[in-house]
């Protein structure tokens, strides 16, 4: 990053949505490091837990369709402003009601997942200040708020020995309070004019253009591959190395930390050197390291070391994808980061409820393991047929790398 790439567009506006992003994704993971201690005192089985974990990622895969509608219509930032607002009602309730049953665990998942959308907000937000060669860059700082995994992973497990798990979601609160005060005093909407888009013309964007689903299928992997792994990987380390909660959030803090810093890094090396390069480059390591886990070759440090290389790799696609779509979809930013991101959130939903269903039936991770390790490689194997026609059709005239 140099001194233009802060004088082209509106640095406030950019710090406010990684802050915003940071603490939304912050409480859109709670329920992942809290996951062994909620299933100890509910008496819920591996599946259930991550049924558990699983549901507040799908919800915020859907809901991001409408806040990206909703950012559209009445603005980005009044958008955030609304989310931030529900899922702090939200934990309240939860810490003043109480959880008590699967039911209302799941319930308080599904208001969480209003957080997880904030993805839809977050990036059109920064996106629309900033002009197509500091693309990468700037959806990489913002993106980078999926690091507040790394402030649950941390902290969640502790508080919740000090003070119970229901406690945690009052003092989530906090935090979250002090930035929607921030959000409103520094973020802006871009003075750019925004289209208003509605259902069909996220109908005609899947219909009429084969790359939307290309973006939508290479998302669900890198995003859907680090928010599936950050919320199973807690439960995943208790089962197969009988980690203690706090330390299966500080082993999983570590991996997601590593995914979180390395998504403005991502974009950065993807403006440099092109998304696509960058994406296949991802999946080929993602392919290598999982297969290697899924093998149980080492302890647990080794295991630990793997998956902190996994989601490091996983954290660079994200932000290799984001340093594309803006190049294909400039017009259809808000469109197409709900569509996307949408995807991504499905697939981490199938890959942390997959690994779950998979612990349960055959008393192993490895399967599951070793099915994402797969996709992981299919997906590099797709890029070779369609990063030759990206690069001649659509790229953008000398200004940003394909």
């Amino acid at each position: 990053m140099n001194r233009s790439f802060w004088q082209a567009g509106h640095a406030p506006t950019l710090l406010s949505a990684f802050l915003y992003f940071d603490l939304s994704f912050m409480v859109w993971y709670l329920l992942g490091p809290l996951q062994v201690q909620i299933a100890e005192a509910l008496q819920l089985d591996t599946q259930q837990r991550a049924l558990m974990v699983a549901v507040p990622i799908l919800c915020g895969a859907l809901l991001r369709l409408f806040l990206g509608l909703m950012a559209d219509r009445i603005g980005a930032k009044r958008t955030g402003a609304l989310a931030q607002v529900v899922v702090i009602i939200a934990l309240a309730v939860a810490w003043k009601v109480g959880v008590h049953s699967l039911g209302q665990v799941l319930l308080l998942g599904v208001m969480l997942g209003v957080a997880g959308a904030s993805f839809a907000v977050a990036l059109p937000l920064a996106s629309r200040w900033y002009p197509p060669e500091h693309q990468g860059t700037a959806l990489g700082i913002a993106g980078a708020g999926n690091s507040g995994t790394v402030l649950a992973a941390l902290f969640a497990p502790a508080l919740a020995i000090a003070f119970g798990y229901q406690n945690v979601f009052g003092l989530a609160c906090i935090p979250l309070l002090v930035v929607l005060a921030i959000f409103l005093v520094f973020a802006k909407d871009a003075p750019v004019a925004v289209p208003r888009k509605g259902l069909r013309d996220y109908a005609t964007v899947l219909v009429g253009n084969r790359d939307s689903w290309w973006f939508m299928f290479f998302y669900a992997i890198t995003f859907g591959g680090f928010v599936g792994f950050a919320g199973a990987l807690p439960g995943y380390f208790h089962d197969q190395f009988g980690f203690e909660p706090k330390l299966a959030g500080w082993a999983t803090a570590a991996c997601v930390l590593a995914g979180s810093l390395m998504r403005p890094l991502g974009g950065v090396i993807a403006d440099r050197i092109g998304g696509t390069r960058s994406l296949q480059m991802v999946y080929v390591a993602v392919t290598v390291l999982v297969a290697t886990a899924a093998l149980g070759i080492g302890g647990a440090a080794a295991t630990v070391a793997l998956f902190v290389l996994t989601l490091l790799c996983l954290g660079a696609g994200n932000g290799a994808v984001f340093q594309l779509v803006p190049q294909r979809f400039g017009a259809e930013i808000g469109l197409m980061t709900g569509l996307i991101g949408m995807a991504g959130g499905v697939g981490g939903f199938l890959l942390a409820a997959g690994l779950g269903v998979v612990k349960q039936q055959l008393g192993s991770y490895a399967l599951g393991l070793w099915l994402f390790a797969v996709v992981a490689m299919t997906a590099a194997l797709c890029l070779v047929g369609v990063k030759q026609r990206w690069r001649l059709h659509w790229a953008a005239t000398g200004a940003a790398r394909v």
